[in-house]
């Protein structure tokens, strides 16, 4: 309506000075309009493209501090979100490739590519019916819209205004659920269901939500923990609709997907775990390794390098155990790691002061392999009861640019017995400092980059440097202790028994328990972190590859680096120039850093 009032407002203004249309008198040219210098192009489908998509994803506006959405979920399965989406897509794709690439600067030339790639990635896997299955016990929608209401989560709880856009978020929720069960629905009559074994790990996740009153759930910390500047008034009635809300609308839709999936859908569950078994699910799987591996990579190649890593990780393993004097084989010394009471601590509490009193270590040895750190700050807390059973045994959760909200280590201290001491310097590394919190924090505070690359991200690059990340512990005096380097040598080994089980389970039709006795012959791992891991990959296929395609590549343009610049190689630099321009497909990241080095000779 704007643009037609303006153009009548032109139209109108051009009768009123008596000036003709050149392009409508004989005789006379169009002005041609001028040209748009191609950088600007590229700024404005960079910044118009990052709009429309926070628009259609209002919890990503959220984690990056945005809070124009706060009133929203994105029901991203259902049919309108998935046309939108490929719309979007495909309209700023046809935007792009009308840009003269040549046109542009050397880092506007990488920004180009990063986006041409991802349009075109996410178009392609817009044929792959992904929202059939909406629901897994390690990514759930269910699960994360508690940790998103809890008041410790990406939503604030902090003024009315926060507490009210809650509410909205809320009736999004519900619609969210019964798309869920219309979804799976749908997927079991297509034969795209789940693996029975997986949702049988949901359903108890879904019954910690069906509780008798509002008081009892999770949803309520908002109403016990109000900011003590409320008003009464304000007090008295958010009180009533939180309460409101609570019963009403999200215990019963709980209750409506708990006994969907406990009754129909598991009836419904296959006895199968890979991919392979779904329709089209080769080429499913296919689409999946190249995307979160960004290579080339087939998965038999994938397979054989994970085979080839496992025995060259043992190989060394077999050293560890001579440094400390134990006498035996590798799978007694795996025995031995996994179950002496030295390894353990007793309590979770205990668990989680021990990789606090580790921060400041780590802390002070990165400052001589760094010269740039992030400015927000992060901390460290334990995974929540309703998920631990299932979750990883750390993640991270990256904060806010303006520093409004730290980062989160989140360390697993679910039957803290089988939660060794030895491999808790290799996850701190990865997932907190000098891991996921420098890499993500340092990504989003550079204002310098589009901010599709500010907040983007690319796994192999990603899990690739966390792993690297915990390579670095040597060089940072933290692996002095020799079972210390056995745990991060056991860490980088599930990193290559991933390649090799991921692999067997979608494109080889391993079985669950062929999966758990790989596990078993080849680690010192626990029965319960096994059993978790068997079961992430079932649900999450191919994301475990990136982690150690990712660091093999970082590893070998290092090792580059180093071989061409000898003497004049700074690992402060290096570090500096992998991590300043955030996340990229490896090909992408090694051309970048060939130019590097070139640049340094």
């Amino acid at each position: 309506m704007m643009r037609l009032v303006f153009l009548l407002s032109q139209l109108l203004l051009l009768a009123a000075c008596g000036r003709p249309d050149p392009g409508t008198v004989s005789g006379t040219v169009s002005t041609p309009e001028p040209a748009v210098d191609a950088s600007v192009a590229l700024e404005q489908v960079f910044d118009e493209y990052f709009e429309a998509s926070l628009e259609l994803d209002p919890v990503r506006a959220t984690s990056i501090g945005d809070d124009r959405y706060n009133d929203r979920l994105a029901i991203r399965i259902s049919v309108d979100h998935r046309e939108k989406s490929l719309a979007l897509e495909q309209r700023y794709l046809e935007r792009l490739l009308a840009i003269d690439r040549a046109a542009l600067d050397e880092q506007e030339q990488l920004s180009y590519d990063i986006f041409r790639l991802q349009r075109e990635w996410n178009i392609e896997g817009a044929a792959f019916p992904s929202h059939l299955q909406p629901i897994n016990q390690f990514y759930s929608f269910t699960n994360s819209f508690v940790r998103l209401g809890s008041g410790r989560g990406l939503h604030p709880f902090e003024t009315v205004d926060d507490y009210e856009d809650w509410l909205g978020r809320v009736d999004d929720f519900v619609v969210y659920v019964d798309t869920a069960i219309d979804n799976m629905r749908e997927g079991a009559a297509a034969g795209i269901v789940q693996p029975r074994v997986l949702m049988q790990k949901v359903v108890p996740q879904l019954e910690s939500q069906v509780v008798d009153s509002a008081a009892e759930s999770g949803f309520y910390a908002p109403v016990e923990n109000m900011p003590a500047n409320f008003s009464e008034a304000d007090r008295e009635r958010l009180t009533a609709e939180f309460t409101g809300a609570i019963e009403k609308k999200i215990l019963p839709a709980y209750a409506r997907i708990l006994n969907f999936v406990s009754d129909d859908y598991m009836a419904a569950a296959r006895d199968t775990v890979g991919l392979f078994a779904l329709p089209n699910g080769r080429e499913w799987y296919e689409y999946l390794v190249r995307v979160r591996t960004t290579t080339d990579l087939t998965p038999e190649e994938i397979h054989q390098i994970g085979l080839n890593e496992v025995e060259r990780i043992h190989a060394e393993m077999r050293q560890v155990m001579e440094e400390v004097g134990f006498d035996g084989t590798l799978d007694e010394f795996f025995e031995f790691a996994a179950t002496d009471p030295q390894f353990f601590y007793a309590t979770p509490a205990e668990l989680i002061e021990g990789y606090r009193d580790m921060a400041a270590e780590v802390a002070e040895a990165n400052k001589a392999l760094f010269e740039v750190f992030p400015k927000t700050a992060y901390e460290i807390r334990p995974v929540e009861q309703f998920r631990e059973q299932s979750a990883s045994r750390g993640s991270y959760q990256a904060g806010t640019p303006d520093g409004s909200r730290k980062g989160v280590f989140y360390a697993n201290t679910y039957n803290v017995g089988t939660r060794t001491k030895w491999n808790m310097k290799s996850l701190f590394l990865h997932e907190a400092i000098p891991g996921h919190h420098y890499q993500i924090m340092l990504q989003r505070e550079n204002e310098d980059l589009p901010r599709f690359r500010r907040f983007g991200r690319f796994t192999a690059y990603s899990e690739g440097w966390g792993l690297y990340a915990e390579s670095l512990g040597k060089e940072l005096g933290m692996y002095e202790d020799p079972m210390d380097y056995f745990g991060a040598l056991s860490d980088e080994l599930w990193r290559a028994i991933r390649l090799v089980t991921d692999t067997g389970i979608h494109a080889k039709g391993w079985t669950r328990q062929e999966v758990l006795d790989y596990m078993q012959a080849n680690s010192a791992a626990s029965e319960t972190r096994r059993v978790q891991e068997a079961e992430r990959f079932m649900a999450i296929p191919g994301q475990a590859l990136a982690y150690k395609i990712g660091q093999l590549k970082i590893r070998e343009i290092r090792d580059n680096a180093e071989a061409r610049l000898g003497d004049a190689f700074d690992v402060r630099a290096f570090h500096t120039e992998i991590l300043k321009d955030g996340p990229m497909p490896l090909s992408m990241l090694e051309e970048k850093l060939d130019r590097w080095v070139a640049s340094q000779l």
